[in-house]
C-alpha cells in the first residue's frame, strides 16, 4: 500500500494508463485479425478495405506510445505486403 499521497496518485494514474493501453492494444489486434481473416478467405477487396481501416490504427497505437514506432512499421510492410501478393497469387 503506498504510504504518501502522491504514491497514491501514482497507483490511480498508473492504473487508468494501463486501461488506456489495454484498449489501445486490444483495438489494434481487433483491426489486423479483420485484415488477416480477410487475406485468409481470398478477397481481396475487403482485405484492401480492412487494411486501409487498419493502417491508421496501428500508426495512432505508435504516436501513443503503446506500440514502438519500427514494431507497427514491421507489422505494416508485412500486412501490405500479404495483400498485395494476394492479387498476384489469383490474377
Amino acid at each position: 500500500m503506498a504510504n504518501t499521497d502522491s504514491a497514491s496518485k501514482r497507483i490511480r494514474q498508473t492504473a487508468k494508463r494501463t486501461a488506456r493501453n489495454k484498449a489501445r492494444k486490444s483495438r489494434v489486434r481487433t483491426f489486423v485479425r479483420k485484415v488477416e481473416e480477410a487475406i485468409a478467405s481470398g478477397d481481396k477487396a475487403a482485405a484492401q478495405d480492412a487494411f486501409r481501416a487498419a493502417q491508421p490504427e496501428l500508426q495512432r497505437a505508435a504516436t501513443k506510445g503503446v506500440l514502438h514506432a519500427n514494431t507497427v512499421a514491421r507489422k505494416v510492410s508485412r500486412l501490405s505486403a500479404r495483400v498485395k501478393a494476394l492479387g498476384a497469387a489469383q490474377g
